[in-house]
């Protein structure tokens, strides 16, 4: 994967020859990898989108960055409408953070309208994902123009998401470019041992039986990389109900596939998709979650990290797998974090 080149607002000759010049200084010593204490004010102010992008960043950032999250949690966030009070928001930040690849249009949009001439705005997908590998399905059909934006449900991108989140941390505040790389490669072993352990549990799943028919179709990249198989999703590109057609099209295929479990999502309970277990014979597992963390702020488990074995551990032993090499991944923040997640 090509390292990634950060969209900027900013562009001139002289603000080049600043960045470059502070990390000519801070690569002679001044960084260091200690957390320092947290002080009263933030050294900078992010803004994030959905909640797994909030703790990715905030787990880079550490305790002097201050990391607003826009979209709350356990809402649609392919349809949220940031409120007025979003601009005021933006207007403080000094970089704002989003998934990118069509998730958050309307977010973006008023993101350009608001933030400082300075600020930056970084669009993790596109930065990491070329066109050419972007993956389109039932949720996302190509001629709708969004691929399928979830790319923090596969590991390795969530390790090429924090190098990004690092480099421009480290540009922005380039006395502390040490610290940020130190926060991350924290979390990026945490990141490893996690894409380590669900590779090891994959292997305890009978190969025709690593099948995902999901409520919204969260798992595209994930399944790609581990060698799973989505068979479909329940919701339709339009976020609205699916067509009878659409049910009966899906029934067929869960039986001709002899799909042992259908997935439903515990943020969206979808009476249409456990009809479709109970008329196909297939186990009904609702406690899968597309951006929403487990528990509240605060909590250990309330992270990115978190909500990965969540789902990990659930598809698993729901599968007939085990997913102990997944239950003993600690999936607390690696780093103290200053952190807002809007509920």
């Amino acid at each position: 994967m090509a390292t990634p080149t950060t969209s900027r607002l900013r562009t001139s000759l002289s603000a080049a020859v600043v960045t470059l010049l502070a990390l000519t200084a801070t690569g002679c010593g001044e960084g260091s990898d200690e957390p320092t204490a947290r002080s009263d004010e933030p050294r900078l102010t992010v803004v994030t989108t959905v909640s797994p992008i909030t703790s990715i960043v905030a787990n880079v950032a550490g305790a002097e960055v201050e990391v607003i999250g826009l979209v709350p949690e356990g809402v649609n966030s392919h349809t949220f409408e940031p409120p007025p009070s979003a601009a005021a928001t933006l207007a403080r930040a000094d970089v704002v953070f989003i998934n990118g690849l069509g998730l958050e249009d309307p977010t973006e949009d008023l993101a350009h309208g608001n933030i400082d001439d300075e600020a930056l705005i970084v669009k993790l997908g596109d930065e990491i994902l070329p066109e050419s590998e972007w993956i389109y399905d039932f949720s996302f059909p190509e001629d709708g123009g969004k691929p399928n934006p979830h790319l923090w449900t596969n590991p390795p991108m969530v390790r090429a998401y924090v190098e990004v989140v690092r480099d421009v941390l480290g540009e922005l505040d380039p006395e502390h470019e040490a610290e940020y790389e130190a926060n991350a490669d924290r979390f990026l072993e945490r990141v490893d041992e996690l894409d380590r352990a669900m590779a090891e549990a994959t292997a305890t799943i009978e190969e025709a039986d690593r099948t995902l028919l999901t409520y919204h179709d969260a798992y595209a990249y994930f399944a790609d990389h581990y060698g799973w198989t989505v068979v479909g999703a329940i919701q339709p590109s339009d976020f609205g109900e699916p067509s009878a057609r659409d049910v009966a099209d899906l029934i067929r295929q869960i039986r001709a596939q002899d799909v042992p479990v259908v997935f439903g999502s515990e943020v969206f309970p979808s009476p249409v998709l456990e009809q479709i277990a109970a008329e196909t014979g297939a186990d009904y597992v609702d406690d899968l979650r597309d951006d929403d963390l487990p528990g509240g702020p605060g909590d250990d488990g309330h992270s990115w990290l978190g909500l990965m074995r969540l789902n990990y551990v659930t598809m698993v032993e729901a599968l007939g797998g085990d997913a102990t090499a997944l239950g003993s991944i600690d999936v607390s923040d690696t780093t103290d974090t200053r952190a807002t997640y809007p509920q």
